[in-house]
Protein backbone atom coordinates (compact mmCIF):
# COMPACT_ATOMS: atom_id res chain seq x y z
CA UNK A 1 0.00 0.00 0.00
CA UNK A 2 1.09 3.57 -0.62
CA UNK A 3 -0.55 6.93 -0.01
CA UNK A 4 -2.31 9.19 -2.52
CA UNK A 5 -4.03 12.44 -1.60
CA UNK A 6 -7.82 12.46 -1.48
CA UNK A 7 -8.04 15.13 -4.19
CA UNK A 8 -5.68 13.27 -6.52
CA UNK A 9 -7.69 10.05 -6.17
CA UNK A 10 -10.90 11.91 -6.98
CA UNK A 11 -9.37 13.58 -10.03
CA UNK A 12 -7.97 10.31 -11.40
CA UNK A 13 -11.20 8.36 -10.95
CA UNK A 14 -13.28 11.18 -12.44
CA UNK A 15 -11.00 11.27 -15.47
CA UNK A 16 -11.58 7.57 -16.06
CA UNK A 17 -15.34 7.98 -15.69
CA UNK A 18 -15.45 10.87 -18.15
CA UNK A 19 -13.66 8.66 -20.68
CA UNK A 20 -16.46 6.13 -20.21
CA UNK A 21 -19.18 8.64 -21.07
CA UNK A 22 -20.07 10.08 -17.65
CA UNK A 23 -20.98 13.75 -17.57
CA UNK A 24 -18.61 16.01 -15.65
CA UNK A 25 -20.95 16.39 -12.68
CA UNK A 26 -21.77 12.68 -12.43
CA UNK A 27 -18.14 11.66 -12.87
CA UNK A 28 -17.09 13.93 -10.01
CA UNK A 29 -19.80 12.69 -7.65
CA UNK A 30 -19.20 9.01 -8.37
CA UNK A 31 -15.45 9.48 -8.01
CA UNK A 32 -15.92 11.32 -4.73
CA UNK A 33 -18.07 8.51 -3.34
CA UNK A 34 -15.39 5.94 -4.23
CA UNK A 35 -12.66 8.11 -2.68
CA UNK A 36 -14.69 8.75 0.50
CA UNK A 37 -15.21 5.02 0.94
CA UNK A 38 -11.47 4.39 0.91
CA UNK A 39 -10.91 7.45 3.08
CA UNK A 40 -13.27 5.95 5.68
CA UNK A 41 -11.27 2.72 5.74
CA UNK A 42 -13.67 0.52 3.77
CA UNK A 43 -10.93 -0.40 1.29
CA UNK A 44 -12.75 -3.38 -0.22
CA UNK A 45 -15.58 -1.20 -1.60
CA UNK A 46 -13.70 1.96 -2.51
CA UNK A 47 -10.83 2.39 -4.95
CA UNK A 48 -10.10 -1.35 -4.83
CA UNK A 49 -13.53 -2.05 -6.37
CA UNK A 50 -13.26 0.66 -9.01
CA UNK A 51 -11.75 -1.63 -11.73
CA UNK A 52 -14.72 -4.00 -11.35
CA UNK A 53 -17.10 -1.06 -11.68
CA UNK A 54 -15.33 0.05 -14.85
CA UNK A 55 -15.56 -3.50 -16.23
CA UNK A 56 -19.33 -3.46 -15.63
CA UNK A 57 -19.67 -0.16 -17.48
CA UNK A 58 -17.71 -1.60 -20.37
CA UNK A 59 -19.74 -4.84 -20.53
CA UNK A 60 -23.02 -2.91 -20.56
CA UNK A 61 -24.26 -3.88 -17.08
CA UNK A 62 -24.05 -0.22 -15.97
CA UNK A 63 -25.47 2.63 -18.07
CA UNK A 64 -23.47 5.82 -17.30
CA UNK A 65 -26.31 8.12 -18.40
CA UNK A 66 -29.26 6.43 -16.67
CA UNK A 67 -30.88 8.21 -13.72
CA UNK A 68 -33.67 6.94 -11.42
CA UNK A 69 -37.22 7.58 -12.60
CA UNK A 70 -40.25 7.71 -10.29
CA UNK A 71 -42.85 5.17 -11.43
CA UNK A 72 -45.29 5.28 -8.47
CA UNK A 73 -45.89 7.40 -5.37
CA UNK A 74 -48.23 7.48 -2.41
CA UNK A 75 -47.75 10.05 0.34
CA UNK A 76 -44.28 9.65 1.80
CA UNK A 77 -43.49 6.60 -0.33
CA UNK A 78 -42.08 6.45 -3.85
CA UNK A 79 -41.08 3.60 -6.12
CA UNK A 80 -38.30 4.22 -8.64
CA UNK A 81 -36.77 2.46 -11.62
CA UNK A 82 -32.99 2.75 -11.44
CA UNK A 83 -32.73 1.91 -15.15
CA UNK A 84 -29.45 0.10 -14.43
CA UNK A 85 -27.60 3.34 -13.83
CA UNK A 86 -24.41 3.59 -11.73
CA UNK A 87 -25.23 2.05 -8.37
CA UNK A 88 -23.61 4.67 -6.16
CA UNK A 89 -25.24 7.55 -8.07
CA UNK A 90 -28.66 5.87 -8.01
CA UNK A 91 -28.39 5.18 -4.28
CA UNK A 92 -27.21 8.71 -3.52
CA UNK A 93 -30.19 10.14 -5.45
CA UNK A 94 -32.64 7.76 -3.74
CA UNK A 95 -31.46 8.66 -0.24
CA UNK A 96 -31.52 12.37 -1.13
CA UNK A 97 -35.14 11.97 -2.20
CA UNK A 98 -36.01 10.03 0.98
CA UNK A 99 -34.50 12.86 3.04
CA UNK A 100 -36.53 15.39 1.04
CA UNK A 101 -39.72 13.42 1.68
CA UNK A 102 -38.95 13.25 5.41
CA UNK A 103 -38.88 17.05 5.41
CA UNK A 104 -42.46 17.04 4.08
CA UNK A 105 -43.93 14.10 6.02
CA UNK A 106 -41.54 13.38 8.89
CA UNK A 107 -40.62 10.15 7.13
CA UNK A 108 -39.64 9.32 3.57
CA UNK A 109 -39.28 5.98 1.83
CA UNK A 110 -37.89 5.29 -1.63
CA UNK A 111 -37.93 1.77 -3.06
CA UNK A 112 -35.46 1.42 -5.91
CA UNK A 113 -35.58 -1.41 -8.46
CA UNK A 114 -33.39 -2.27 -11.44
CA UNK A 115 -30.23 -0.70 -10.04
CA UNK A 116 -26.61 -1.77 -9.60
CA UNK A 117 -24.21 -2.48 -6.73
CA UNK A 118 -24.23 0.57 -4.47
CA UNK A 119 -20.58 0.01 -3.40
CA UNK A 120 -20.38 0.94 0.32
CA UNK A 121 -23.83 0.97 1.86
CA UNK A 122 -22.67 3.10 4.78
CA UNK A 123 -22.22 6.00 2.36
CA UNK A 124 -25.97 6.59 2.31
CA UNK A 125 -26.30 6.30 6.09
CA UNK A 126 -23.67 9.02 6.52
CA UNK A 127 -25.50 11.01 3.85
CA UNK A 128 -28.77 10.86 5.82
CA UNK A 129 -27.09 11.65 9.13
CA UNK A 130 -25.26 14.62 7.58
CA UNK A 131 -28.74 15.89 6.60
CA UNK A 132 -29.85 15.64 10.23
CA UNK A 133 -32.15 12.63 9.90
CA UNK A 134 -32.14 8.96 10.81
CA UNK A 135 -31.28 6.81 7.80
CA UNK A 136 -32.14 3.17 7.15
CA UNK A 137 -31.28 1.44 3.91
CA UNK A 138 -30.53 -1.98 2.53
CA UNK A 139 -29.99 -3.83 -0.72
CA UNK A 140 -30.30 -7.36 -1.98
CA UNK A 141 -27.44 -8.98 -3.86
CA UNK A 142 -26.72 -11.92 -6.08
CA UNK A 143 -27.00 -15.29 -4.27
CA UNK A 144 -23.64 -15.60 -2.51
CA UNK A 145 -24.44 -17.07 0.93
CA UNK A 146 -25.87 -20.52 1.69
CA UNK A 147 -29.07 -20.39 3.77
CA UNK A 148 -28.75 -21.95 7.19
CA UNK A 149 -28.88 -25.72 6.77
CA UNK A 150 -28.02 -25.55 3.06
CA UNK A 151 -24.90 -26.07 0.97
CA UNK A 152 -25.64 -23.94 -2.08
CA UNK A 153 -25.63 -20.13 -2.23
CA UNK A 154 -29.30 -19.14 -2.32
CA UNK A 155 -29.48 -15.92 -0.28
CA UNK A 156 -27.59 -12.62 -0.55
CA UNK A 157 -25.36 -11.01 2.03
CA UNK A 158 -27.84 -8.11 1.73
CA UNK A 159 -26.10 -5.23 3.58
CA UNK A 160 -28.23 -3.11 5.91
CA UNK A 161 -27.34 0.34 7.22
CA UNK A 162 -28.76 2.26 10.19
CA UNK A 163 -27.60 5.80 10.92
CA UNK A 164 -28.40 8.28 13.69
CA UNK A 165 -27.28 11.93 13.46
CA UNK A 166 -25.23 13.31 16.34
CA UNK A 167 -23.29 16.58 16.55
CA UNK A 168 -20.33 14.90 18.25
CA UNK A 169 -20.11 12.09 15.70
CA UNK A 170 -22.87 10.26 13.86
CA UNK A 171 -23.66 6.70 14.92
CA UNK A 172 -23.64 4.57 11.77
CA UNK A 173 -23.93 0.78 11.54
CA UNK A 174 -23.10 -0.79 8.16
CA UNK A 175 -23.18 -4.57 8.04
CA UNK A 176 -23.76 -7.42 5.64
CA UNK A 177 -25.70 -10.57 6.49
CA UNK A 178 -22.51 -12.61 6.23
CA UNK A 179 -19.85 -12.46 8.93
CA UNK A 180 -17.51 -11.03 6.27
CA UNK A 181 -18.37 -9.74 2.81
CA UNK A 182 -16.52 -11.10 -0.22
CA UNK A 183 -14.83 -7.73 -0.48
CA UNK A 184 -13.53 -8.07 3.08
CA UNK A 185 -12.32 -11.62 2.38
CA UNK A 186 -10.42 -10.33 -0.63
CA UNK A 187 -8.81 -7.58 1.45
CA UNK A 188 -7.63 -10.05 4.11
CA UNK A 189 -6.32 -12.44 1.45
CA UNK A 190 -4.41 -9.68 -0.34
CA UNK A 191 -2.74 -8.72 2.96
CA UNK A 192 -1.92 -12.34 3.68
CA UNK A 193 -3.91 -12.27 6.92
CA UNK A 194 -6.30 -14.71 8.55
CA UNK A 195 -9.73 -13.48 9.65
CA UNK A 196 -10.03 -12.42 13.31
CA UNK A 197 -12.94 -14.88 13.80
CA UNK A 198 -14.43 -17.73 11.79
CA UNK A 199 -16.04 -16.38 8.62
CA UNK A 200 -17.18 -19.40 6.63
CA UNK A 201 -16.61 -22.99 5.67
CA UNK A 202 -13.76 -24.66 3.79
CA UNK A 203 -14.14 -27.35 1.12
CA UNK A 204 -14.58 -30.01 3.80
CA UNK A 205 -17.38 -28.13 5.53
CA UNK A 206 -15.32 -27.02 8.53
CA UNK A 207 -15.54 -23.46 9.84
CA UNK A 208 -12.37 -21.54 9.09
CA UNK A 209 -10.62 -18.20 9.37
CA UNK A 210 -8.84 -18.69 6.03
CA UNK A 211 -10.27 -16.10 3.60
CA UNK A 212 -8.97 -17.93 0.52
CA UNK A 213 -10.60 -21.19 1.60
CA UNK A 214 -13.95 -19.43 2.08
CA UNK A 215 -13.69 -17.73 -1.31
CA UNK A 216 -13.02 -21.12 -2.89
CA UNK A 217 -15.94 -22.88 -1.17
CA UNK A 218 -18.29 -19.87 -1.57
CA UNK A 219 -19.80 -20.79 1.77
CA UNK A 220 -19.89 -17.60 3.82
CA UNK A 221 -21.07 -17.83 7.42
CA UNK A 222 -24.27 -15.83 8.07
CA UNK A 223 -24.17 -13.46 11.06
CA UNK A 224 -25.90 -15.05 14.01
CA UNK A 225 -26.03 -18.35 12.09
CA UNK A 226 -29.75 -19.03 11.39
CA UNK A 227 -30.73 -15.51 12.51
CA UNK A 228 -28.63 -13.80 9.84
CA UNK A 229 -29.91 -16.25 7.26
CA UNK A 230 -33.52 -15.46 8.13
CA UNK A 231 -32.88 -11.72 8.19
CA UNK A 232 -31.30 -11.89 4.72
CA UNK A 233 -34.46 -13.55 3.40
CA UNK A 234 -36.72 -10.90 4.95
CA UNK A 235 -34.64 -7.97 3.66
CA UNK A 236 -34.74 -9.48 0.19
CA UNK A 237 -38.52 -9.94 0.34
CA UNK A 238 -39.24 -6.40 1.55
CA UNK A 239 -36.91 -4.73 -0.96
CA UNK A 240 -38.11 -6.73 -3.97
CA UNK A 241 -41.82 -6.53 -3.08
CA UNK A 242 -41.81 -2.80 -2.29
CA UNK A 243 -39.74 -1.89 -5.36
CA UNK A 244 -41.44 -4.53 -7.56
CA UNK A 245 -37.93 -5.50 -8.60
CA UNK A 246 -35.76 -8.61 -8.69
CA UNK A 247 -35.34 -10.88 -5.71
CA UNK A 248 -31.97 -12.47 -5.01
CA UNK A 249 -32.76 -15.70 -6.84
CA UNK A 250 -33.40 -13.67 -10.03
CA UNK A 251 -30.00 -11.92 -10.00
CA UNK A 252 -27.10 -13.36 -12.01
CA UNK A 253 -24.54 -15.13 -9.83
CA UNK A 254 -21.64 -13.36 -11.53
CA UNK A 255 -19.88 -10.34 -9.93
CA UNK A 256 -19.46 -8.70 -13.36
CA UNK A 257 -23.14 -9.21 -14.24
CA UNK A 258 -24.67 -8.50 -10.83
CA UNK A 259 -27.29 -6.03 -11.99
CA UNK A 260 -31.01 -5.38 -11.55
CA UNK A 261 -30.80 -5.13 -7.74
CA UNK A 262 -33.59 -3.99 -5.41
CA UNK A 263 -32.95 -1.46 -2.63
CA UNK A 264 -34.75 0.44 0.12
CA UNK A 265 -34.03 3.94 1.47
CA UNK A 266 -35.83 5.30 4.54
CA UNK A 267 -35.29 8.68 6.20
CA UNK A 268 -36.91 9.63 9.52
CA UNK A 269 -36.85 13.11 11.03
CA UNK A 270 -37.66 12.65 14.74
CA UNK A 271 -37.55 16.42 15.21
CA UNK A 272 -41.07 16.54 13.78
CA UNK A 273 -42.29 14.79 16.94
CA UNK A 274 -39.83 15.87 19.61
CA UNK A 275 -37.39 18.46 20.92
CA UNK A 276 -34.10 18.58 18.97
CA UNK A 277 -32.00 19.25 22.09
CA UNK A 278 -33.56 16.28 23.87
CA UNK A 279 -32.83 14.06 20.89
CA UNK A 280 -29.16 15.09 20.94
CA UNK A 281 -29.00 14.38 24.68
CA UNK A 282 -30.42 10.89 24.17
CA UNK A 283 -27.78 10.08 21.56
CA UNK A 284 -24.95 11.48 23.70
CA UNK A 285 -26.09 9.53 26.76
CA UNK A 286 -26.21 6.25 24.82
CA UNK A 287 -22.68 6.81 23.54
CA UNK A 288 -21.47 7.78 27.02
CA UNK A 289 -22.94 4.59 28.48
CA UNK A 290 -21.00 2.53 25.94
CA UNK A 291 -17.75 4.34 26.72
CA UNK A 292 -18.25 3.66 30.45
CA UNK A 293 -18.22 -0.09 29.85
CA UNK A 294 -15.01 -1.68 31.10
CA UNK A 295 -12.90 -3.02 28.22
CA UNK A 296 -12.52 -6.77 27.93
CA UNK A 297 -9.10 -8.36 28.13
CA UNK A 298 -6.98 -7.49 25.06
CA UNK A 299 -9.70 -5.06 23.94
CA UNK A 300 -9.04 -1.52 22.77
CA UNK A 301 -12.18 -0.40 24.53
CA UNK A 302 -15.81 -0.11 23.54
CA UNK A 303 -16.60 2.02 20.50
CA UNK A 304 -19.94 3.05 19.08
CA UNK A 305 -20.73 2.12 15.44
CA UNK A 306 -18.97 4.62 13.20
CA UNK A 307 -16.47 5.84 15.80
CA UNK A 308 -13.50 4.11 14.19
CA UNK A 309 -14.64 5.38 10.79
CA UNK A 310 -14.26 8.96 11.99
CA UNK A 311 -10.75 8.20 13.25
CA UNK A 312 -9.72 6.61 9.95
CA UNK A 313 -11.30 9.45 7.97
CA UNK A 314 -9.19 12.01 9.77
CA UNK A 315 -6.03 9.93 9.45
CA UNK A 316 -6.48 9.23 5.74
CA UNK A 317 -7.37 12.82 4.92
CA UNK A 318 -4.20 13.93 6.66
CA UNK A 319 -1.80 11.26 5.37
CA UNK A 320 -3.41 10.38 2.05
CA UNK A 321 -5.52 7.39 1.06
CA UNK A 322 -3.98 3.94 1.40
CA UNK A 323 -4.09 2.48 -2.11
CA UNK A 324 -3.01 -0.89 -3.49
CA UNK A 325 -0.17 -0.07 -5.90
CA UNK A 326 -1.22 -2.70 -8.45
CA UNK A 327 -4.78 -1.40 -8.55
CA UNK A 328 -3.64 2.23 -8.74
CA UNK A 329 -1.36 1.38 -11.68
CA UNK A 330 -4.29 -0.39 -13.37
CA UNK A 331 -6.46 2.70 -12.92
CA UNK A 332 -3.70 4.87 -14.31
CA UNK A 333 -3.72 2.86 -17.54
CA UNK A 334 -7.46 3.23 -18.05
CA UNK A 335 -7.37 6.60 -19.76
CA UNK A 336 -4.29 5.96 -21.91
Amino acid sequence: MFRVSFDEVGKQLASVLRSLGFSEERARLSARLFAETTCDGVYSHGVNRFPRFVAMVRNGSVDPDAEPRIVARFGAMERCDGRRGPGNLNAHAAMARAVELSGEHGIGCVALANTNHWMRGGTYGWQAADSGVIGICWTNTMPNVPPWGGLDAAIGNNPVVLAVPRANGHVVLDMAMSQFSYGALESYRRRGEMLPVEGGFDAEGKVTRDPAAIEASQRLLPIGFWKGSGLAVMLDLIASMTSMGNATHQIANDPLRETGLSQMFVAIDPRTLGDADKLELIADEVVASLHRSRPAEDSKGVRYPGENTLRLREENRRLGLAIDEVIWAEIGEMTK
